[in-house]
């Protein structure tokens, strides 16, 4: 999970980035975020110092199995915390400042530890703990949500994952400060400053990638890291400052629906490149619904956008037919009522067609995945005030898991809440000017400072958050730097979280095999 990469944070429509998933505020701050503004101290009382919180347990660890396409491996599951330390103050270097939970997987019985690659994951928001790629994507473990008939009730058992990236690389899973079990140790306005801040954040969770390098032995591994939405803007800037600031190369750089270039999807009211964006995304749902999707339609779809459409777009009143056109050619592509396409100019904004697509059904779909659809419990508000449907799903079957796999498997005895998706973290979120320009510059001087760097972005063909256009257009603007395929754009059928589905995460497990086995 991660950010919405429309700049909505937390996928229901929020102004606000995050990567789920993106996390979604409630739906009353969603339409009215001046109602509920953060708590601010009065300016002539100092912040009270938080009280101290009951220690974290020790590392625990515990042995494992899993069976992948015949093949049982014995693993190491630890749970451990690293600690953050003060960055800013000289006189109080070492007060530990916050207390990171990271979760690892480690083969037994390898020869030689650092003959096997190390990859660093983690999801987004800001405010998503990395259970979603954990349990749903990569981890040895898999728990079933995210998907069409999913139910927050259904029993949250572990079942072995066949997707998962062990047999090929350890993994260490990375929740971020105020997700998951870690946590601030300071106040709310430092906790603001040190860690729900777009640079700060970069920063320690790069910190923490290299201390457990340190701690656990292996600055001598390959490395990679992967990101999912808001983890996909933080993929290539954690990249760069490993790379150019604490000495630490990645050999490889994942991002899974990506938050990364947000700024071209705004000005839709000149700029085509909004629309561009979202077209494509609706195209693919209504081609899934039609069971007609392949990757050959997709590309006709992505020809359109980049041709005719834009083209027509641009011309506006110039060309007299250049709306009547694109009225024609996209109520075609979607399936939509002509009468909506109509009146939106054949521009699809991505809040207005979640609601009209499965209106006559009574029901909404998600900006993730627009086939993933639940009752409208407010059909007749003139906008959505509900909450995503999948971000309503999901949050119980990943924290049940989450928790009761650490508390009762590993042994890591905390009660500690564990905060799958947190929202405070999304409404203390400082949202900079350096966030709005993206991390596109960090991902193109990582590449070129690395000419072994290898890159594979991945998106889901249905995402309407953080939709696979943008991506395209992205890395099509990007100078070669040698080898082109070190940079690419994957899509899979499904959106936001396409893994969730058994054949395009079985293909995305091949890509990025495929990828490490380049180094």
């Amino acid at each position: 999970m991660g950010l919405v990469c429309t700049i909505r944070l937390f996928g229901a429509g929020v102004i606000l980035p995050i990567s789920l998933c993106c996390l979604a505020a409630p739906a009353f701050a969603q339409e009215h975020p001046e109602a509920a503004p953060a708590a601010k101290a009065s300016p002539s009382a100092p912040e009270a110092k938080p009280e101290p919180l009951p220690p974290l347990p020790a590392d625990a660890s515990t042995a494992q199995t899993v069976t992948v396409n015949g093949q049982t491996l014995h693993y190491t599951a630890t749970v451990g915390v690293i600690p953050v330390y003060n960055p800013t103050d000289p006189n109080k270097p070492e007060m530990k400042t916050g207390e990171v939970v990271v979760t690892s997987y480690t083969v037994d019985g390898v020869k030689d530890k650092l003959d096997r690659p190390v990859t660093f994951a983690m999801n987004g928001g800001p405010g998503a703990a990395s259970v979603y790629l954990n349990f749903g994507a990569i981890g040895p473990k898999h728990v079933q949500f995210a998907d069409q008939g999913d139910s927050p009730s259904d029993p949250a058992r572990l079942t072995d994952n066949p997707g998962t990236w062990l047999p090929f690389s350890d993994l260490v899973f990375i929740d971020p400060i105020g997700t998951g079990f870690s946590r601030s140790l300071v106040s709310t306005a430092d906790s603001k400053k040190f860690f729900y801040s777009t640079t700060p954040d970069i920063e320690y969770l790069s910190r923490v990638i290299y201390d457990w390098l340190v701690k656990n032995g292996r600055l001598q591994s390959r490395k990679y890291l992967i990101g999912e939405s808001y983890g996909g803007y933080r993929g290539p800037r954690v990249t760069h400052y490993l790379q150019g600031q604490l000495g630490i190369a990645m050999n490889g750089l994942i991002l899974v629906s990506p938050y990364l270039n947000p700024w071209i999807e705004s000005n839709g009211e000149i700029s085509p490149l909004p629309w561009m964006m979202t077209l494509p995304s609706i195209v693919a749902a209504h081609l899934e619904r039609e069971d007609q999707l392949t990757s050959q339609r997709m590309a006709d779809v992505i020809a359109y956008t980049r041709g005719q459409y834009v083209t027509d777009l641009l011309a506006g009143r110039s060309d007299p037919e250049a709306t009547p056109r694109i009225i024609k050619k996209v109520t075609e592509l979607t399936g939509l009522d002509p009468a909506f396409v109509k009146y939106s100019g054949g521009r699809l904004e991505a809040g207005a067609y979640l609601r009209e697509v499965h209106r006559e059904k009574g029901e909404i779909g998600s900006v993730y995945d627009s086939n993933v659809t639940a009752y409208d419990p407010f059909p007749f508000s003139p906008n959505q005030t509900s909450n995503d449907p999948i971000l309503e799903a999901i949050i119980a079957p990943t924290t049940t898991a989450m928790v009761d796999w650490v508390t009762r498997v590993v042994g890591w005895k905390t009660t500690a809440r564990y905060n799958a998706l947190s929202y405070e973290v999304a409404r203390s979120w400082d949202r900079d000017r350096v966030l709005e320009r993206g991390s596109t510059a960090d991902l193109r001087q990582a590449v070129a400072a690395d000419p072994k760097l290898r890159v594979l972005i991945a998106h889901g063909w249905d995402d309407l958050s953080c939709p696979f256009m943008g991506s395209i257009l992205t890395v099509d603007e990007m100078p070669v730097m040698g080898d082109p395929k070190r940079v690419t754009v994957h899509e899979y059928p499904g959106g936001h979280m396409f893994y969730t589905r058994p054949g395009s995460q079985s293909m995305f497990l091949k890509d990025v095999e495929a990828m490490m086995a380049a180094h």
